[in-house]
This record gives structure tokens, sequence and C-alpha cells, in this order.
């Protein structure tokens, strides 16, 4: 199974982000991460939904859209999205968690369940059905540049195991925070699948996007 790499759109010079994305466009990148936060869910601010619609009409790249926000069940129609597009969801962030994954799927888009660190895998129990991957966050959500949370490195472990023993091998794992060139290694033979590049890999200073990204590559393959 390839994988993916998606680099963070929130770590991007914003004064330069259209020759940006056309770097990562010719550097392999698989799909656009991009952090939805809203202030409540998460003690931060970032990108929002006239971002996400440049992007569609800009760039060829599908969209990975993380969404750490309060009740998102009733907010998706505020984004644009569809076939192809990752959009995820925290565990935490709903009672209505099926309701808000089966929504995405009706759009065409690819819903994807998170987890914080301290979240139990036992939480996405009853919705496998309703997703396609599932993202194990790496440090707890807000900021970047964050240090791995140690025991997560486990957490992806179990998670894997336990969707293969479940029936649901086919369900991709995504991991997001600190995944530097050395943690995307760790997190690799654990079984992540999706890797969200930051300031730790992707835009890390010292070199070029073309360099960083083809040694994140080498770490995860």
């Amino acid at each position: 199974m390839k994988k993916m790499i998606a680099p963070s759109m929130m770590c991007v010079d914003f004064m330069e982000i259209g020759k940006c994305v056309r770097e990562l466009e010719r550097c392999g990148a698989d799909y656009l991460h991009i952090d939805i936060m809203d202030g409540s869910f998460v003690p931060n601010y970032t990108l929002g939904t006239d971002f996400i619609r440049a992007l569609k009409k800009n760039s060829t790249l599908p969209l990975d859209i993380h969404l750490m926000i309060e009740r998102p069940e009733q907010k998706l129609d505020w984004f644009t999205f569809g076939e192809g597009d990752y959009v995820s969801i925290h565990a935490e962030s709903t009672p209505h968690l099926q309701r808000a994954l089966t929504a995405i799927r009706v759009r065409g888009a690819k819903p994807m369940v998170a987890i914080n660190p301290a979240t139990p895998v036992c939480a996405i129990k009853h919705v496998l059905d309703d997703v396609d991957a599932v993202l194990v966050m790496t440090v707890n959500p807000g900021y970047a540049g964050q240090k791995l949370v140690p025991a997560t490195l486990e957490k992806i472990r179990e998670v894997r195991k336990y969707l293969d023993q479940s029936g649901y091998a086919h369900v991709k794992i995504e991991v997001d925070g600190n995944v530097s060139f050395e943690n995307a290694s760790y997190m690799s033979k654990a079984g992540a699948d999706i890797f969200v590049a930051g300031s730790s890999s992707a835009f890390a200073k010292g070199a070029t996007l073309d360099q960083n990204m083809a040694r994140l590559r080498e770490s995860i393959e």
C-alpha cells in the first residue's frame, strides 16, 4: 500500500502560497492538509472557508480537510469539498459522530474520524462502517511545532491491529503532529499510511521543499 504525504497548509508562507502549491504538486504531494480551528474545540483560529474554496479552484491536488471545530455536523455546508477529498472530524467534537460522517460521504468525500492522544481507540468502534480512515493525533491539536506525545506511537500500532482484526484492513491511518523525518519512520513502521507534513519535515528550515519532500518520502517508505 502506497504511503501518502499531506503537507500542512498551515505551515506555508502565506505571501508565497500560490508558488508553494505549485511546488507541492511538482514534488509529488498526495494531498493538501488544511487545518480548520474554531477557537473553541481547540485554542486557536486558522484557515477558513474561502481558503479551501481557493485551493479547490487553483490546485489539482485533492484536499485533506481537518475540522477541529465544535458540532461539525452543523457546519459542513460551509465547506467546499467533494470526490477524492478527505474530511476528518473529531470523535470528541460532537455527540452525533455517525451523522456527521454520513453527511461527508453523501457529499462524495471520504470520511475520516480523528482521535486526540488521550482518546481511547474504542471511541471509533461503532463508526468503522462510516469511515475510510482514522486520524491518530500524535500531539494535542491546536498549534504547529509541538513535541510528539510518545504514547501515540504505540497507539498507532494499536489502531492498526484493531482495524485489521475487526475486518477493516482497508481503513487507512493518518498521523498528524511532529511528523519529523525520524518520527515518520517510526510511525510508518507502526502502521501509518498518510503523513501530515509540517514544520518538522516538509517545511523544515535549512533545505528546499523539494529536498524535504524527497527525504520524507524516503523516511516513510
